[in-house]
């Protein structure tokens, strides 16, 4: 099993830094799950430890996750997410350069069960619903064109769909159009902050995920 990189870890909840390839949630067909990595760390400390599973990434995607190691936190942060009071920020490499440095998109975006993505269509149906988000071009490098992302709304595959509908798949993302290779069961799309206020002393908290250690994340802005 892979090991576990902790961000930040209290007596209510653990911030770590999910590597690509491995899935969010428990999952009787997987060997080794982010949540799998979070009980076992917790459990060199406590007999039965409590994993809260706040909200989840694609197999594919890196980055920062927070589980809740007591019932009455996970409501707390499923109340933050659900009202829209976490600002999430993404990097994302794609290797043809942006017609735009910075721009906002708004899609409808339709979940197509059968083949696991997310279609980008014209206009709302009952099945279809809207994404946000706004990306900006912050660097480049031989592989492509840094983008940082900030989605309004947390779609399936938003991301992923929306930039490829406007000519830029995400590096190593075949699903969605992508014809560079990357590593297995990854793409260049890392979850990289994580902001919200405390409910209790109303601090603002961040937490940031360091990148993922290979040659593509190599920019000197960062």
């Amino acid at each position: 099993m892979p090991n576990l990189e902790i961000v930040h870890e209290n007596n209510d909840y653990i911030v770590v830094n999910k590597m690509a390839g491995l899935i969010s949630e428990k999952n009787p067909y997987e060997e080794s799950t982010v949540e799998d990595q979070v009980f076992n760390h917790l459990l060199k400390n406590k007999q039965k430890p409590y994993v809260g599973v706040i909200h989840r990434l694609d197999r594919v995607t890196s980055g920062v996750m927070i589980f809740a190691k007591k019932k009455s936190i996970l409501v707390e942060f499923n109340t933050l997410f659900s009202s829209r009071k976490v600002q999430k920020s993404y990097l994302a490499i794609v290797k043809n350069k942006p017609l735009k440095n910075k721009e906002n998109l708004n899609n409808f975006l339709v979940k197509n069960n059968l083949e696991k993505r997310a279609d980008i269509v014209q206009s709302k149906s009952k099945d279809a619903v809207e994404c946000l988000l706004s990306y900006q071009v912050i660097d480049k490098n031989d592989f492509g064109y840094l983008l940082e992302i900030k989605p309004k709304t947390g779609r399936f595959h938003q991301i992923r769909a929306q930039l490829a509908h406007i000519g830029l798949p995400i590096i190593g993302d075949e699903k969605y159009g992508s014809d560079q290779d990357y590593l297995p069961l990854s793409v260049c799309l890392h979850a990289w902050k994580l902001t919200y206020q405390d409910s209790g002393s109303k601090e603002i908290k961040t937490y940031e995920a360091p990148l993922p250690k290979n040659d593509f994340w190599s920019f000197k802005s960062l």
